[in-house]
């Protein structure tokens, strides 16, 4: 009988796809980031998190024209109509938020790039997308600096944003090992105003805060009190006993780029070891 020649174990793609291969796929999305964050010598990250849904203002004024350019046609507008009046309105109103958080990016680009040689260097990082994502790799790549994208691979395909640096760009499967890998190497987080995913990822690191399942120094902080303090009441929570007043001190609200920058880099402890990764 003929011999032939059998397929290996880790080259065997039916199986590294299969429901047996998970827990092979979750190590390689722990392994093969740590092996490029060391060659790329990435090991302290300032995050940016909020929606996706932020884009410019030379996209949603255009569109908030249209809109009403198109109402101004119509002598009853039905409520679908007028609807898409207030979306464009609304768009108008976030395309703020996406242009402060490039000038915040790059104002810790900057501060980034000209530190003393032997201090840590910090680079920005986000979730990849476009949005406020998208913002904080712009600020990043205009002033000449180095940025990551944690992306997801999600069911309506969402591609990684053109400003990442391209050594530094990943694409995950599991919502859990990117958000590992977010917190990880984070020395500070940004959260701009965002959805469901925003606000998952926000509770979620005030809780490893809270519990101290998370003891590094983290500066958090919540970008736009126009928008958290009408999505999140802190003050009730305290009032029926389900957070201490204390609980409040585990971030900082901030209002402006300028603000946000020079609260960040109070807060960062610039004589605290390097972080290293793990061996």
């Amino acid at each position: 009988m003929k011999r032939s020649r059998v397929i290996k174990a880790y080259n065997n793609q039916r199986f590294l796809h299969s429901a047996d291969g998970r827990t092979v796929r979750m190590l390689c999305e722990y392994y093969e980031p740590l092996q490029r964050f060391r060659k790329q010598g990435v090991s302290n990250t300032i995050v940016f998190w909020g929606s996706s849904r932020a884009r410019p203002l030379d996209v949603t004024e255009p569109e908030l024209r249209r809109v009403e350019a198109e109402l101004s046609r119509i002598n009853h507008p039905n409520e679908e109509q007028r609807s898409h009046l207030d979306t464009a309105m609304a768009a108008v109103r976030m395309s703020r938020y996406y242009h402060e958080a490039v000038e915040l990016s790059k104002k810790i680009t900057n501060w980034a790039n000209h530190r003393p040689p032997e201090s840590r260097y910090f680079v920005v990082c986000s979730g990849g997308g476009p949005g406020i994502m998208e913002a904080a790799n712009r600020g990043a790549h205009e002033s000449g600096g180095k940025s990551a994208g944690l992306c997801i691979s999600l069911p309506h395909e969402q591609l990684c944003n053109p400003y990442i640096t391209p050594s530094l760009g990943f694409e995950f499967h599991y919502f859990f090992m990117r958000k590992y890998w977010f917190v990880y190497l984070a020395k500070a987080l940004v959260m701009f105003p965002g959805g469901f995913g925003t606000l998952d990822e926000m509770f979620e690191v005030l809780t490893l805060v809270q519990t101290q399942k998370v003891t590094k120094p983290l500066a958090i902080i919540l970008y736009g009190s126009e928008y958290w303090n009408h999505v999140i009441n802190f003050n009730t929570m305290i009032e029926w006993g389900m957070i201490s007043a204390n609980d409040l001190n585990l971030f900082h609200v901030c209002n402006t780029p300028d603000e946000a920058f020079h609260t960040l880099v109070d807060n960062l402890n610039i004589n605290e070891n390097n972080h290293t990764l793990p061996k």
